[in-house]
């Protein structure tokens, strides 16, 4: 009887030794393991309707440990988006582009910046006007987070 309850109890000792095993190892882990992604800083030089585009600017940050990446954009302020990135021609003028392949990467535990001179998402077929004060929606749809709304300011040039 006596080696009965001694192998009862051995067994519980086990089963707890590994339970605590199991939740120490699951407190060791620093987070999800795919991207997590937030958007800062929108914002837009104001302009009228008559002028055909206009650019967003804005920091998309992943505090994640995977990458991710933009793949569309959508505001009902205009009639299509790019991501487009500024060059030297060979001239050395600066020119625009859209950037290759029409999305871009946002690397795991990093950021992009989209600014002035840089990265910037163009406006193309302004539908309303840019006025210093309001903002306009914008959607941001990445592979892996899904979509993401903000709200672009609208500042004076």
């Amino acid at each position: 009887m006596r080696a009965n309850i001694e192998d009862k109890l051995l067994n519980w000792l086990v089963l707890a030794t590994l339970l605590l095993m199991a939740l120490a190892l699951a407190g060791c882990q620093s987070g999800p393991s795919g991207p997590r992604i937030t958007v800062e800083q929108a914002w837009a030089r104001s302009s009228p309707r008559v002028a055909p585009m206009g650019a967003f600017y804005l920091v998309i940050k992943n505090e994640g440990r995977g990458a991710d990446r933009l793949v569309a954009l959508q505001s009902p302020a205009c009639g299509a988006l790019e991501v487009h990135e500024t060059y030297q021609t060979a001239e050395g003028a600066m020119g625009m582009r859209p950037v290759e392949g029409g999305a871009l990467e946002i690397p795991a535990k990093g950021e992009v910046a989209f600014e002035s001179g840089g990265l910037h998402i163009m406006c193309i077929e302004k539908q309303v006007d840019f006025v210093a004060g309001t903002t306009l929606p914008l959607r941001l749809q990445f592979e892996e987070s899904g979509e993401i709304s903000v709200a672009v300011e609208i500042r004076q040039p």
